[in-house]
């Protein structure tokens, strides 16, 4: 039997949608009674539609398909699932159709009233919000055994460092970042929180040399199963050590934070802290730029593709967001 449900989950993507490019009060019936939710997204139109004007874009349209992720109860009169967004949206900016892609998770409980199917509830975790891999286990590299491994770098364990300079190439890192911008490398491990993890693959794509120490708190590395065991650098995997790393690196990886967005160029790396407390939780790609010559990213964890760089449109965002805009150096 078709499931009841799905008419409102129809009606809930088609209000979705128009809340993505109009902003004025809805006048059609709401679908969703969680008032929380209701008061949020009033909050949200509100700020789209300066950051909108502020930008000098206008929205054109927004195409969401829903995709049944998980049905976690089922009843008669009521049933809770957890649903995949997927949103194409499509704005102008000096004459230029822009595209953009982004991947949400919503859980979304589902109450019959009176006959009707509505959604009284609608939780939405911001995982950009939260650290990724510090909890999970690790080894120290057995040095020995390394030597006997092929590394990825020959500037390891003391082997001496090339004279030889090579080039960043940001053709690469940006063809990877879409390559994969919606999907798990299976080369990598993929990290429930994968922003950043994400991020210093396409660095790594575009020719970023490996620093292996075989500290889990030293270098920029990366280096698979090891006893069973997935080896890998904070700075590789986690926000806030990757931002420390390009922040002090003298070698290698280098970068040179700059002031404003539009210093940057394709392949550089833009990191945000939320909440304004010096612990950056987020990282981006830069893979294209709008008419106006700003930053569009690619990203993980939320998935996304060519997303405006200051994601004033996620849920993650607070007033006190701080950025950190790393202009990747061209030769490593």
């Amino acid at each position: 039997m078709e499931r009841e449900w799905k008419s409102a989950l129809y009606t809930y993507v088609n209000q979705y949608n128009r809340c993505e490019i109009d902003y004025r009060p809805q006048t059609s019936e709401r679908i969703v009674t969680d008032p929380a939710f209701v008061l949020e997204r009033g909050e949200r139109m509100a700020r789209l539609d300066d950051w909108y004007r502020k930008r000098r874009a206008v929205p054109l349209r927004s195409e969401t398909s829903a995709k049944l992720v998980r049905t976690v109860t089922e009843g008669p009169e009521e049933s809770v699932v957890d649903v995949q967004l997927y949103s194409r949206l499509f704005y102008e900016k000096s004459g230029i159709t822009h595209r953009e892609d982004r991947i949400e998770r919503e859980r979304l409980t589902f109450i019959r009233q009176g006959g009707t199917w509505m959604i009284g509830r609608v939780e939405r975790e911001v995982p950009e919000r939260r650290p990724a891999g510090e909890g999970r286990p690790f080894q120290r590299a057995d040095f020995v055994q390394a030597i006997n491994r092929p590394l990825l770098n020959r500037e390891v364990l003391g082997q001496g460092r090339s004279s030889r300079q090579q080039l960043y190439r940001r053709d690469l890192a940006v063809a990877y970042a879409d390559r994969w911008w919606n999907a798990g490398n299976p080369a990598f491990e993929e990290f429930e929180v994968d922003c950043t993890n994400y991020v210093s693959q396409c660095l790594f794509a575009g020719g970023a040399p490996i620093h292996y120490t075989g500290r889990r708190e030293a270098g920029w590395w990366y280096k698979g199963y090891v006893n069973s065991t997935e080896m890998w650098s904070y700075s590789w995997a986690v926000s806030n050590s990757l931002e420390r790393y390009l922040g002090s690196s003298s070698w290698g990886l280098t970068a040179t934070e700059v002031d404003r967005p539009e210093q940057l160029m394709l392949g550089d790396v833009i990191l945000y802290d939320w909440d304004g407390d010096g612990r950056f939780q987020h990282s981006t790609v830069v893979t294209a730029f709008d008419a106006g010559g700003m930053p569009l990213v690619n990203a993980h964890t939320v998935s996304s593709r060519h997303r405006y760089w200051d994601y004033r449109d996620s849920y993650a965002w607070t007033e006190r967001t701080v950025y950190r805009l790393f202009h990747i150096a061209d030769e490593f």
